[in-house]
């Protein structure tokens, strides 16, 4: 086996599937189970597993330059994996104003995993699709000729390809799977899949998931696949925003299912199923699916101690 194939780290899969008990379902005549995605690696978990693993083995131990917000998972999960199989990375984060301020938990991950981190204006990052901007980011970076570029959320062909076994995974066991949303990488593979019906759960305001669902599955696929819909009113004010409310149902899932909830994605979510099915969104006796694809931010490393001085001399 490759010395650089994530197979090596001995990925759990398939995923669990567990039934969650939850009357907000049952009284429906819902079966709700969570796809326990968030299992597969305690290093590269749930989706970013899934997207990142066709990528880094055709990367083949080449620097590895992504993108990502400053509590970017897939940052994290890109930085775990170069730590993990001995690949260089380098992360270009949204926002040159963080470069001058104390790492939070989710960067100081990264930077304690070995990734170079490189901060970038928000008008050059937001045109990184452009060649001209991509050439900037990559200057700034001081990225070498040979480097291997993951996108944002590390959704491409390969990614959307890697996702496709979670559809498949789940087929037979769920009539409906609700995935939360970031870049749309997941919902595509999963959609192309799964023989159910998918739900997307947008975590970003701006109502353009749809088209980037639609050309990730044109250039994984050529086409159109599966039976796939977004509802976009789960957002909690837009991406790494949560509320009070969100917060409290959280709280209360993770308590009555003994599992720490992840905020920016699976609250979001589960919220939305379980207003759906309030809403009698679903037919009595569907099982539905939720799929767990991430844990919550983990603590800051601990710091570096300071070199002492030698009283000796």
């Amino acid at each position: 086996m490759n010395a650089f194939d994530p197979a090596r780290l001995r990925p759990r899969l398939p995923s669990p599937l567990e039934p969650a008990e939850d009357e907000r379902f049952t009284r429906h005549g819902l079966t709700l189970l969570l796809k326990r995605d968030d299992l597969i690696h305690p290093d590269l978990p749930g989706n970013k597993w899934r997207k990142l693993a066709l990528n880094l083995r055709e990367a083949g131990g080449r620097p590895v330059l992504t993108f990502g917000g400053a509590y970017s998972n897939h940052l994290r999960a890109t930085a775990a994996a170069g730590r993990l199989l001995g690949f260089p990375t380098i992360g270009v984060v949204r926002g040159d104003e963080l470069a001058g301020r104390p790492l939070n938990p989710s960067l100081a991950r990264c930077a304690a995993d070995g990734m170079r981190l490189v901060f970038a204006d928000r008008a050059t990052y937001r045109a990184k699709h452009e060649p001209g901007a991509l050439a900037r980011l990559l200057a700034l970076a001081g990225a070498p000729e040979d480097v291997y570029v993951v996108p944002e959320g590390g959704s491409n062909a390969l990614a959307v390809h890697g996702c496709v076994e979670l559809g498949r995974e789940l087929n037979g066991k769920a009539d409906v799977v609700a995935v939360a949303c970031g870049t749309g990488g997941t919902l595509a593979g999963l959609a192309a899949g799964f023989d159910g019906r998918t739900m997307g759960v947008p975590v970003l305001k701006g109502g353009f998931l749809g088209r980037e669902v639609r050309a990730l599955q044109e250039t994984a696929f050529g086409g159109p696949r599966g039976d796939w819909r977004l509802d976009e009113r789960f957002h909690f004010g837009g991406y790494a925003r949560t509320t009070p409310e969100l917060d409290a149902f959280a709280q209360d899932f993770g308590t009555r299912h003994g599992l720490a909830i992840e905020r920016l994605y699976v609250a979001k979510m589960l919220y939305g199923l379980a207003t759906l099915a309030q809403e009698g969104a679903f037919a009595p006796g569907t099982r539905v699916a939720a799929v767990v694809t991430g844990a919550p931010e983990p603590p800051a490393p601990p710091p570096v101690p300071e070199p002492q001085a030698d009283s000796s001399r």
